[in-house]
C-alpha cells in the first residue's frame, strides 16, 4: 500500500472506528436519529411487540414522557438488536462495555468523531467504510504499524498526509474516467 494510500485510510479510520464501535452497540438507540422531513410522531408502548417491550423495559415506565424523536431512536435501536445474532449482540456488548470503560475525554473524542462521519454525505461514509474495511483486510502487523505512525505523525504532517492521498486518489479516478471524445460527423451521403 502506497503512503498516500495508507494515508487516505488512516485519515478515515478514526471517524470509521467510531460507526463501527457505536453501530453496533445497544448505546446507538440511545443517540439521536438523524432530522427527519417532519416532526415525529409519538409511538405506543402498546404498539411495540412484546419483544421490544422486553429489550426497551428500563424505559417502559417513562415511555409516554420520553420525546417522540427519542421513542423512534429507541425503537429503531430495539430492532435492530432483535434482528442480530447471538454472536453479534455479544460483540456489541463487548463495545459497549469497553467504550464505557474508556475515559469520559476520549468518549467524547469517538462521539465526535462519530457525528462528523454522521455529517459526511453518503457517498463520502460509503468511502470512509471501504477503506475501513481494506484496512481491516491488512495484516495485524501491518495495521499496527499504520496506527503508530499515525499516531506519531504531527498535525502539520497528518494534513499533508491527508492532501497526498486525496491528490493520489483524484490521480487514480482521473485516469479511470472515461476518455469522452468528440462525436463524429456523420459522413455526407455518397452521390
Amino acid at each position: 500500500m502506497s503512503n498516500p494510500c495508507r494515508a487516505r485510510t488512516l485519515a478515515w479510520l478514526l471517524p470509521a472506528a467510531a460507526s463501527l464501535l457505536l453501530a453496533a452497540s445497544p448505546a446507538r438507540a440511545e443517540e439521536p436519529p438523524a432530522p427527519a422531513a417532519g416532526p415525529a410522531a409519538p409511538i405506543a408502548w402498546s404498539s411495540l411487540s412484546p419483544m421490544q417491550q422486553k429489550v426497551l423495559s428500563r424505559h417502559g415506565s417513562q415511555w409516554n414522557s420520553l420525546p417522540p424523536e427519542r421513542q423512534q431512536a429507541l425503537v429503531h435501536g430495539s430492532e435492530r438488536w432483535l434482528g442480530m445474532s447471538a454472536e453479534q449482540r455479544d460483540r456489541a456488548r463487548e463495545r459497549f462495555q469497553h467504550f464505557q470503560s474508556l475515559p469520559p475525554e476520549q468518549r467524547h473524542a469517538l462521539r465526535s468523531r462519530w457525528e462528523k462521519f454522521q455529517s459526511l454525505p453518503p457517498e463520502e461514509q460509503a468511502k470512509v467504510r471501504e477503506n475501513f474495511h481494506k484496512f481491516k483486510q491488512l495484516p495485524p502487523e501491518r495495521r499496527q504499524m499504520l496506527r503508530e505512525q499515525w499516531h506519531n505523525a504531527s498535525p502539520a504532517h497528518r494534513q499533508e498526509m491527508i492532501q497526498q492521498a486525496r491528490e493520489q486518489r483524484q490521480k487514480r479516478e482521473g485516469e479511470r474516467a472515461p476518455v469522452e471524445r468528440p462525436a463524429k460527423a456523420p459522413h455526407p451521403p455518397h452521390r
